[in-house]
């Protein structure tokens, strides 16, 4: 009995080295997946996160389950996901003021983008518009430059806050062009909107998905959108580089991160599916509905340009003097 369980004691030992890896190697995804969503269910993020997640979910064979963690202008939910376990079971929705303004802006940031995540990809991107009230005399940008460098402090431009990309985007105006507009920062785009409609502000930078009714009813003007080439729902206005403002190209764009050192096989996973789900003839259609563009991306590239992105407004920021406190 003892000879028989001593030659056995190989292959058992065997079999239970072979258990650990076995399981190391089952195939991702094995269980539902949670997507974080930095901001409060209802809005944008919230309808964009649920058309992509769903077919997402299909096509991984897993429900991917939206956690709406709001606050912090979306500091507190991508913290959540760069505190998770890196198994790809903990993934969610990156933005660009949490990835690469906020932290040029705020000294308290509960994370390192570089250290703390992975970039996988950027599924959807909002052009920003610049639009005027609809009596200013100005038709084009280069007429809104001269009326304002004729009237130096009298126009007024509004955003929805210090330091956010609507923000930034007239100060890069002001350093290159030394116009000498006041900035009147609101709580959100419907203040704004509603002050840009009384002529309490001439001039902002909106999202086009928020914009786009104001423009096509003839409430505002539109002069420009920061996208390298015009967007299909709005033929007829230039790029701010046709309008004689080349460099300065800027997207709100919604993404999926994932914590750091998730392994690479499920990044390339996430990331093919969600560019696999982004090019569907269905979601392209939601995404022009809503005022959306698909930006082709790759891993790399996206990370790429949250480096690129998060120096230039680092640049703005420390010139200009910007602070929140």
């Amino acid at each position: 009995m003892f000879q028989t369980s001593r030659r056995a004691l190989p292959a058992l030992l065997g079999l239970a080295a072979a258990a650990p890896a076995a399981h190391a190697q089952a195939p991702w995804p094995a269980r539902p997946i949670r997507f974080v969503v930095p901001w409060p269910p209802g809005g944008l993020n919230d309808l964009i996160a649920r058309a992509f997640n769903d077919r997402v979910g299909a096509a991984l064979g897993q429900t991917v389950v939206n956690d709406f963690r709001p606050g912090a202008g979306g500091r507190i939910g991508v913290a959540e996901v760069a505190r998770a376990a890196p198994d790809g079971y903990v993934i969610g929705m990156g933005n660009l003021g949490p990835l690469t303004i906020f932290p040029n802006l705020y000294r308290d940031m509960p994370f390192d983008v570089a250290r703390d995540l992975a970039p996988v990809t950027m599924f959807a991107a909002s052009p920003l518009v610049l639009v005027v009230n609809k009596d200013l005399p100005a038709q084009s940008v280069a007429d809104l430059i001269a009326l304002a460098k004729a009237r130096p402090g009298r126009l007024n431009y509004g955003s929805v806050g210090i330091g956010t990309a609507q923000h930034l985007i007239f100060e890069m105006f002001r350093q290159r062009d030394g116009i000498a507009m006041e900035h009147v920062p609101y709580r959100g785009n419907t203040d704004s909107l509603i002050a840009l409609l009384a002529n309490d502000i001439q001039a902002m930078f909106e999202t086009l998905p928020t914009i786009l009714p104001a423009i096509r009813d003839g409430r505002v003007r539109a002069l420009a959108v920061t996208t390298p080439t015009r967007v299909p729902q709005l033929p007829e206005v230039p790029t701010l580089a046709e309008a004689g403002q080349p460099g300065i190209e800027v997207s709100t764009w919604y993404a999926v991160i994932a914590p750091a050192r998730t392994p690479d096989a499920v990044l390339d996973r996430l990331y093919a599916v969600y560019t696999e789900v982004a090019q569907r003839p269905d979601m392209q259609q939601f995404l022009a509905e809503q005022g959306l563009v698909y930006l082709p991306n790759t891993r790399a590239g996206f990370a790429e340009r949250i480096a690129a992105e998060s120096a230039r407004w680092a640049t703005i920021i420390r010139e200009r003097g910007i602070s929140v406190n």
